[in-house]
């Protein structure tokens, strides 16, 4: 049997080309194999920095609801004293006074007397009330950014 046989270069690229092919596949599958390694890998980190960041967005929500619960509890007590009359709410007024009272000559302006208006407790309340909502607004803002300074850390860290 010769070299230049056309069976034994037929078997010589056959056996060539099986190898080739075989290592080709071997490594197809191994590539695939590591490609899901690491991939799962990848889910595993993702899950943990999804379970820190749900963390720490459930406590600034817990903060929040705590605050407001306790600003409620602050603002029904200041209501009942409003309206129990213990809690007043008084505005300063100026008033002017155009009519001199002695001979001497006084300013063109007149006297300037302090005094003070009282609010009904109902005004009052709701006066009040106002600035209890924009102490609401306020509180979710805060909490809203300290959310997000948290997170933000948190996926600056990792």
């Amino acid at each position: 049997m010769s070299i230049f046989n056309p069976y034994v270069l037929l078997g010589i690229v056959v056996a060539i080309l099986g190898s080739f092919s075989g290592g080709y596949y071997k490594g197809k599958h191994d590539e695939v194999t590591r490609q899901q390694l690491e991939i799962a890998k990848l889910n595993a980190e993702a899950r943990q920095k999804e379970q820190a960041l749900l963390s720490a967005v459930t406590t600034q929500a817990t903060k929040l609801q705590k605050a407001n619960q306790d600003a409620k509890l602050i603002a029904k007590e200041r209501d009942a004293a409003i309206a129990s009359g213990a809690l007043k709410l008084r505005l300063p007024t100026k008033t002017v006074c155009p009519v001199q009272t002695t001979g001497d000559p006084a300013p063109t302006t007149g006297d300037s007397v302090q005094a003070g208006a009282e609010l009904d407790p109902t005004t009052a309340q709701n006066l009040v009330a106002i600035t209890d909502d924009g102490d609401k607004a306020i509180r979710q803002l805060n909490a809203c950014i300290d959310a997000y300074n948290q997170v933000y850390q948190t996926l600056r860290s990792k």
